[in-house]
């Protein structure tokens, strides 16, 4: 499937002047990416716990941003029975996640051959299916998803506003989305570090409360968003350049396209050095992290129009 154009509106309400074009390139090879896995695996556990207290037993659910495929693997153990999609821009990363998900039921196929009747084998319905498309205009019919998850993925995407509402129409009545994101505490450390170089180094990350007013005006009830602070330290600044890069590095269509020049480099390094924490001696790097989750509520009129009224019997 080849991967939708930029998705443009008028009315849609812009995060960032994100080049989605960019976007693609930099989460075009898994191997440059590898080094923030950490990041997106204790995210995704911080949202597996707050999974917990929701009572959910899906059909479909939908990995949106799935990257290297490391959610799949967790969706489909939690909720084995449903059917699970990874969606990415990225054909790169798809393919990574393809590459996974085949050398994990090679494992098993191997670990049980020897207990299996003969001529009998592991099929691939245990596979996720995988797309690559856009969040702004899924490949996937109205009211098909029973839940929509998506880790650290949403902030890439220059109209959230249009995501969100992509992202309900997918869902089915009562659906969960699922979702976290940077915000705007991230590297608020290198943001400093650049603030004398005139040009935005540092995408601008969206405010939670923003994005649940995005929520209420996408047609989500009671969206819900809580926001934590993680610290991650470096003993040198390359490391900690390289881990931003990794994370995903700079996608603004306004980032500086010349070269940055070695004084003003230095400038930069001094200023992170001088960050440096008594207690350990550590080059500290904040991320913000907003975690949301809203659901699709029942219509409230018809498709022509008329309203709907609902009635609850008495409980006895």
């Amino acid at each position: 499937m080849p991967v939708p154009s930029e998705f443009s509106s008028a009315d849609s309400r812009l995060s960032a002047p994100i080049d989605l074009g960019r976007v693609r390139t930099l989460f075009r090879d898994p191997a440059r990416v590898a080094e923030s896995g950490f990041l997106r695996r204790e995210v995704a556990a911080r949202m597996h716990e707050r999974l917990q207290v929701i009572k959910l037993e899906p059909t479909v659910v939908l990995d949106a941003g799935c990257g290297e495929g490391a959610d799949l693997v967790t969706l489909q153990k939690r909720f084995a029975q449903a059917t699970v999609l990874g969606l990415d821009a990225s054909f790169g990363m798809l393919s990574e996640a393809q590459a996974v998900q085949k050398d994990g039921l090679s494992s098993v196929h191997r670990m049980l051959q020897q207990w299996l009747p003969a001529g009998m084998g592991i099929g691939r319905d245990s596979m996720a299916g995988l797309m690559c498309g856009d969040f702004a205009r899924l490949p996937l019919a109205g009211n098909s998803v029973d839940m929509v998850w998506s880790n650290l993925a949403v902030h890439w995407h220059p109209q959230p506003d249009a995501v969100f509402g992509e992202w309900r129409r997918v869902l089915s009545q009562d659906g969960l989305l699922m979702f976290s994101c940077f915000g705007p505490d991230t590297f608020r450390e290198l943001r400093t570090a650049f603030a004398e170089s005139g040009a935005q180094h540092v995408l601008p990350f969206v405010d939670m409360h923003d994005f649940g007013d995005m929520l209420v005006n996408a047609g989500f009830s009671t969206p819900v968003m809580d926001m934590e602070t993680l610290t991650i330290t470096y003993g040198s600044v390359e490391k900690l350049i390289a881990d931003v890069r990794a994370i995903g590095g700079n996608p603004l269509d306004t980032r500086p396209r010349g070269l940055f020049g070695r004084d003003a480099w230095q400038r930069v390094v001094e200023r992170l050095e001088r960050q440096r924490r008594d207690v350990d001696g550590k080059i500290p790097l904040t991320v913000e992290v907003a975690y949301g989750h809203a659901f699709r509520p029942a219509p409230r009129a018809t498709a022509s129009g008329e309203s709907i009224i609902r009635f609850d019997r008495p409980r006895k």
